[in-house]
C-alpha cells in the first residue's frame, strides 16, 4: 500500500469512528476529534466540564464504536485502590487447600471511564499513575498487563469545589490533552431532546477493532517532521517556563508575569503527535507548523501552572496560551 493509500485509509476510518460517535453525540466537535487524536497515539484525555453535557455517553459511544471493552469507575472519598486495580483473595480449593487468587478490577479494560476523578483522595488516584504510563499493574509481587489498546478517560467538574482534592502535576501531566466540554446552544438542545426522548434511544455501531487501532498507531508514527516544525513545537513548549530555559528565545511577557511553572517535554511530544495525526486528516504524509499551534490549547492548559498574580488576577489560561504561540515566530526551514 503506497502512503498516499495508507493516509486516505487513515482519513476514512477516523470518519467513520467520529460519525459513529456523532450519531449519538451532538455537537462537541472539537472534543469527540481531541479524544479520537489521543486514542490514536496513545494518550489518555481529562475532561472537564458541569455535569450533565455528555462526557459519560462519549466515552461508551466511543468504545462501542471501536468494538472495545469498556469500563465506569465512578470516584468518590471513600473510594480505594483496590477498588480500581483489583485484589488478592483467599480461595479454597476442591481439597480444601487455601490459595490467593488476583481479582482482576474494572481497570482492566481497553476504554476506562474515570468518572469525577478530582473527588478521590490523592491515594486513590495515584493508582492509575502506574496504568496509564506503563499499561501494567502491580499487586504484591506481581506486575499484570493491560490488553492493548488501554486509554483513560477521566473528569471533573470545574464548579465543584467542596470535598474535592486536585490532581497532583505529575498525574495531570500524564494526560496527552484536557479538552472542555462546552454547553450545547438552542438548535443542539432540540436535537438532544429529539433523540433522547422518542422510543429509541441512538447506539454506536462498531466500525472499527482494536487491531485496527493499533495499525493506525503505528502510521502516526511513521509520518515524518521536519526539523523547522518540531523546532516550533519546542520553542513554544519552551516559552511557557518563566525563567528563560531558551537563551535565544525571548520569553512571553504574559510568562513572565502570570506562570510559576512550565509545560514538561510531553507536552512537546504531545504536539508533534497530535500534529502527525491532524496531517493525516488534512491528507498530508508531513507535519505543518499549523498542525503543531492547533493543539497547543488542549497540550498545555494542564500543564501551564500559573503563579499568585495569575490566580488572583484571574488570568484566562487559554488566552494565555494564545499569546504564547503568537509570540513564537516560525523557525527558519
Amino acid at each position: 500500500m503506497t502512503v498516499e493509500e495508507q493516509a486516505k485509509d487513515f482519513r476514512e476510518k477516523f470518519a467513520r469512528v467520529r460519525d459513529e460517535v456523532a450519531q449519538v453525540i451532538v455537537g462537541q466537535q472539537e472534543v469527540i476529534d481531541g479524544v479520537l487524536t489521543a486514542l490514536l497515539v496513545g494518550g489518555h484525555v481529562l475532561l472537564e466540564g458541569v455535569p450533565g453535557l455528555g462526557k459519560t455517553m462519549l466515552v461508551r459511544s466511543l468504545a462501542e464504536a471501536m468494538h472495545l471493552s469498556f469500563s465506569r469507575i465512578q470516584f468518590t472519598p471513600d473510594l480505594m485502590p483496590a477498588d480500581i486495580v483489583g485484589t488478592n483473595m483467599v480461595m479454597e480449593s476442591d481439597a480444601g487447600e487455601r490459595f490467593f487468587e488476583f481479582q482482576r478490577g474494572p481497570i482492566f479494560a481497553n476504554v476506562l471511564l474515570a468518572d469525577e476523578i478530582n473527588r478521590a483522595t490523592p491515594k486513590t488516584q495515584s493508582a492509575l499513575l502506574e496504568a496509564m504510563q506503563e499499561r501494567s499493574v502491580t499487586v504484591g509481587k506481581r506486575t499484570h498487563q493491560l490488553q492493548l489498546p488501554f486509554f483513560v478517560l477521566a473528569t471533573q467538574n470545574p464548579i465543584e469545589m467542596e470535598g474535592t482534592y486536585p490532581l497532583p502535576e505529575a498525574q495531570l501531566d500524564r494526560f496527552l490533552f484536557k479538552l472542555k466540554v462546552t454547553y450545547p446552544d438552542a438548535r443542539e438542545m432540540h436535537t438532544i431532546l429529539d433523540r433522547t426522548t422518542a422510543t429509541a434511544e441512538p447506539r454506536a455501531k462498531p466500525v472499527l477493532s482494536a487491531d485496527d487501532i493499533l495499525a493506525m498507531r503505528d502510521l502516526v508514527l511513521q509520518v515524518p517532521i521536519a526539523r523547522h516544525v518540531q523546532a516550533l513545537a519546542v520553542n513554544i513548549v519552551m516559552a511557557t517556563h518563566p525563567d528563560g530555559r531558551a537563551p535565544a528565545l525571548e520569553v512571553p511577557e504574559g510568562t513572565r508575569r502570570y506562570v510559576r511553572y512550565g509545560a514538561s517535554p510531553r507536552a512537546a511530544q504531545t504536539l508533534v503527535l497530535g500534529g502527525k495525526v491532524r496531517a493525516l486528516m488534512a491528507g498530508r504524509y508531513a507535519v505543518s507548523c499549523d498542525d503543531v499551534r492547533m493543539n497547543a490549547r488542549a497540550a498545555l492548559r494542564h500543564r501551564i501552572i500559573l503563579n499568585f498574580e495569575g490566580e488572583a488576577e484571574g488570568i484566562d489560561i487559554d488566552a494565555l496560551i494564545d499569546d504564547i504561540v503568537e509570540a513564537v515566530g516560525e523557525p527558519d526551514a
